[in-house]
């Protein structure tokens, strides 16, 4: 196995991962950066980005990641292409082996691995992702306006995008598999009282329709068995995301969804010297803006951590 020390060693590629990228490399830190096995992140599934400020005619998502790459790579961060198969941060400084070959010691690590949104596995679900299948209203449910909208889900996310697409769709489907919502009873009691938004109970979804874009979806009955065809323009997955964190549980705490746990207000994790940012630890807001910010307070904190241990080093 080869060997190599690095002064910080960013794991992701993604807004949070690049935006570290940017900060800790102006900072003379020298990052190396392995962009895992989806270089460039969710955005990378996603079309058309509109919310991020800065792009005032909005932007195709892996084009906005190669603008975020380039701005990194102008300071001097060295990309690569690899992914962090196992760490070990039971000492200082830390380990993370990359692709099961390659040793890396760091004398601060910056994850940035994110979350990958769960799909209900349908082959037309997969052929029409980004042509009307998307799993973040908030993302893309502008593109929807005025439009026929399905959410598929039966927890406070699913309750959560379905109250916000009825903000802008005159109907919204909300497929829920069962006779009864996981949701917290405020957002049901939301749901319920949204005259826009038909709950379909007992409910799945068997096909998607549309060649090319969305056109409808075909749903069956879970009870009965019954089938029908509904024509609507988007369909939304909101059945929950994973956290890409594995490889790091069994040194670092994280919820119960597995999402890693931060100290409030910073990107620190419970061992000095490993920090957390992006959706990796974010359950609540997944937003590319948001991500970036954290970002941004990884690098920050890996900067004014290395600078206190080189001094402590001094002494």
């Amino acid at each position: 196995m080869t060997e190599e020390k690095v002064k910080v060693l960013i794991i992701g590629s993604g807004p949070a991962g690049y935006t570290a990228a940017i900060y800790a490399s102006r900072a003379g830190l020298n990052p190396v950066l392995y962009t895992g096995g989806e270089p460039g992140g969710q955005l990378t599934t996603t079309n058309d980005v509109e919310n991020f400020p800065g792009y005032p005619e909005g932007i195709n998502g892996p084009a906005m990641m190669m603008d975020l790459q380039k701005q990194a790579e102008r300071f001097g961060t060295d990309i690569r292409y690899g992914l962090a198969t196992s760490v070990d941060f039971s000492s200082y400084p830390h380990k993370v082996i990359i692709d099961e070959k390659h040793e890396i010691t760091a004398g601060a690590v910056i994850i940035s691995t994110g979350a990958s949104a769960q799909y209900l596995g349908l082959e037309s679900e997969k052929r029409l992702l980004n042509f009307g299948v998307s799993a973040c209203a908030v993302c893309d449910g502008f593109f929807y306006k005025g439009k026929v909208v399905a959410v598929v889900g039966g927890g406070d996310t699913a309750a959560e995008e379905a109250t916000y697409l009825a903000n802008i769709c005159p109907k919204v489907y909300l497929l829920v598999r069962r006779d009864e919502m996981r949701a917290s009873k405020i957002m049901q009691e939301r749901v319920k009282k949204t005259p826009n938004i038909e709950i379909l109970w007992n409910t799945s979804a068997e096909e998607i329709l549309g060649e090319s874009e969305v056109e409808g979806m075909r749903v069956v009955n879970n009870v009965t068995g019954e089938k029908k065809e509904i024509p609507l323009s988007g369909f939304f997955v909101a059945i929950g995301h994973k956290p890409n964190t594995e490889i790091f549980k069994k040194y670092l705490d994280t919820d119960e969804a597995g999402y890693l746990l931060v100290q409030p207000g910073t990107s620190k994790t419970k061992i000095e010297g490993v920090f957390v940012t992006g959706d990796a630890a974010d359950r609540v807001y997944r937003q590319a803006v948001t991500a970036a910010g954290t970002g941004c307070m990884g690098a920050l904190d890996a900067e004014r951590f290395l600078a206190a241990k080189e001094f402590e080093l001094a002494e």
